[in-house]
């Protein structure tokens, strides 16, 4: 928790709510593979805080929605959604048994701004939404094709509606799938946080 504490100012509820997750997470993850078991001492810098790094590119505005795909156990979309008590979050992933346990955490922690959907996001054909976060579900290209008829029109944040997209060290091979005229930005996460593990990482924003 102290990580989360080093960069962003918490108000009582976010702090109680993410101090929740490491027993949370460490509980669920005995029974379900939900985070690698190697991984899970590291709850807080390589999952919590990775998808934090978002907070950094956009502070969504009151009455936002946003589409987590893929969210697998729940990241980014559990931090954001605890950050961003106005926004409007809805997780999908393909595969159920994470998503149930998603849901438990969500439900523990009192989370209200969150809806939960076993479904593809080629299969929300009615909904829009002002962005789509994601980490580490597909390449930018498919996650463009996936995502493109999705956002709202009207624009309401500080950039306009899109992709935010945590990504790794081979997004310079992924930006050559991008056909020509597609706005980006890419921004390496070291610039806001210090630790080794985000040294290769970075979060890609393609407008929608």
């Amino acid at each position: 928790m102290e990580v989360i504490k080093k960069y962003f100012e918490l108000d009582v509820t976010q702090e109680e709510q993410l101090a929740a997750l490491g027993p949370l997470y460490g509980e669920w993850n005995a029974k379900i593979n939900v985070i690698s078991r190697k991984d899970i001492e590291n709850l807080y810098v390589n999952h919590v805080l990775h998808s934090l790094a978002i907070c950094k590119i956009i502070k969504f505005k009151e009455g936002s929605k946003v589409l987590d795909l893929g969210t697998g156990g729940g990241f980014p979309g559990i931090p954001l959604a605890i950050m961003f008590p106005e926004t409007q979050f809805l997780f999908v992933d393909s595969i159920n048994k994470k998503l149930n346990v998603v849901r438990e955490i969500a439900d523990a922690i009192g989370l209200q701004n969150v809806e939960v959907r076993h479904t593809r996001v080629e299969d929300i054909k009615r909904e829009k939404f002002d962005f789509v976060v994601t980490r580490a579900v597909a390449t930018i290209d498919k996650l463009k094709s996936w995502t493109q008829n999705i956002y709202q029109l009207k624009h309401i944040n500080s950039i306009p509606n899109g992709l935010l997209a945590l990504k790794g060290s081979n997004i310079a091979d992924e930006l050559k799938l991008l056909s020509k005229g597609n706005y980006y930005e890419m921004t390496p996460i070291s610039k806001y946080f210090s630790e080794p593990y985000f040294e290769e990482k970075s979060i890609l924003y393609l407008q929608g």
